[in-house]
């Protein structure tokens, strides 16, 4: 009995340990940030392009925010119907079907490809076959599939987690599987979908390597078309770094991008906080 208590004692520590060690890790990167990058944090930082030669030397990083954001965007819009509709259509309609486990195996192979690998995939579809050229949409395009997996299996996860009595005592009552859907599970379900879809969004912020080859510029303006290239947070950190232009102002960037991260990760965790209290 000893040996059993203690070997519970045992493993409660690892995982203590392993969630400060996570704690660790994330404290000091924050730490290095702000402590590097805090200093070139000013409202001129944000509300002004790069200037300078070579670009980015002084100035801020308004389109690249803005670009940002637009890419996330175009992304969520692309990706979340068709994304929450596969889920549905897993948990919901495909319990015996063939098909059910076609979708599961693609939508994990589509998770496991390298980021690069989606990005040349878009430039291949987006930018040279269907015309797009280097521009907003096809980054979008190319990070909206990307993020496909991300929210099937979230919004899957957010489906299975309401209550099956819902289903059992619907259709007990003789309601159908489509106003069941619509009015009970679907609501049921849409904090942990929505927490789903920031946690996507997040993903398609801190990509570099799809944009690069479909969307980022080096230099370009914040006019929101959708077939022009537009600067990005994380290419422009790329440039900063690689090209050793500005460290200070490199070190704002990914300061600005990590808070914008840190900003949709809690949002989520909020929401999917409140689907558990209400569950």
């Amino acid at each position: 009995m000893n040996w059993r208590h203690g070997q519970d004692r045992l493993w409660l520590a690892a995982f203590w340990g392993a969630g400060l060690l996570i704690l660790l890790i994330l404290g000091s990167i924050l730490s290095c940030l702000l402590i590097k990058g805090g200093p070139a944090l000013s409202l001129d930082f944000l509300t002004t392009g790069p200037k300078g030669t070579p670009l980015g030397i002084s100035g801020g990083i308004l389109p690249c925010l803005k670009g940002t954001i637009s890419l996330m965007a175009i992304a969520l819009t692309a990706a979340a119907f068709p994304g929450i509709v596969t889920a549905v259509y897993l948990v919901e309609f495909g319990e015996h079907s063939r098909l059910k486990n076609i979708i599961n195996l693609t939508v994990q192979c589509m998770a496991g490809i390298p980021s690069i690998v989606t990005g040349l995939f878009g430039y291949a579809l987006f930018v040279v076959y269907s015309g797009f050229g280097i521009s907003l949409l096809a980054g979008g395009l190319s990070l909206g599939i990307m993020v496909f997996p991300v929210i099937v299996v979230t919004a899957r996860d957010a489906l299975l987690g309401v209550n099956p009595l819902y289903r059992l005592t619907g259709l007990s009552l003789g309601v159908s599987r489509r106003y069941l859907l619509v009015r009970v599970i679907l609501p049921q379900a849409l904090p942990g979908i929505l927490s789903g879809l920031l946690l996507a969004a997040g993903y398609a912020a801190g990509a570099t390597a799809p944009i690069m080859v479909t969307a980022a510029a080096i230099s370009a303006g914040s006019s929101g078309n959708l077939f022009t290239p537009v600067m990005a947070l994380p290419y422009h950190l790329y440039i900063l770094f690689s090209q050793h232009i500005s460290l200070e102002n490199a070190y704002g960037t990914a300061l600005v991008l990590v808070l914008l991260l840190l900003l949709l990760n809690t949002t989520a965790l909020w929401l999917r906080r409140i689907k558990e209290k209400g569950a």
